[in-house]
């Protein structure tokens, strides 16, 4: 299935990757603000879903920047990461939205380098989550 995500395997299950994600956030001093645990959700509702939560997380003295230039911008902020399990492959996946795609989405120009900082480190945590 196809998906608009920047994506990869994790050698982890859904909540060990979830955990490593933290981890790595709390280490860099990375605000969490929520984590979103979609299948005990479902669970709760007397509903099967595979492994999926999301972990919210930013800095506002970073994304505020974006949101004075562009209000719009503030749906996709603070940043997520998805962490879910393929229904076929039964295999963990970590991925987030390119946030330099929101360049041309949300017209973005006076703060092109926050944005071009925030992908970079979106890239390094999947990739250091991962490992």
């Amino acid at each position: 299935m196809k998906h608009p995500l920047v994506a990869v395997k994790s050698p982890f299950s859904v909540s060990e990757t979830a955990l490593q994600l933290q981890k790595l956030l709390t280490d860099r001093g990375i605000k969490i603000f929520a984590t979103v645990d979609h299948s005990a959700a479902a669970s709760e509702s007397g509903l099967d879903l595979p492994g999926e939560t999301v972990v919210i997380f930013g800095d506002p003295k970073v994304g505020t920047f974006l949101m004075q230039e562009c209000p719009p911008l503030g749906i996709e902020l603070p940043l997520k990461m998805l962490i879910w399990q393929d229904a076929e492959s039964q295999k963990t996946l970590i991925g987030f939205r390119e946030p330099l795609e929101y360049l041309e989405q949300y017209g973005v120009v006076k703060h092109k380098e926050i944005l071009e900082k925030i992908s970079k480190l979106m890239h390094t945590l999947l990739k250091e989550v991962t490992c």
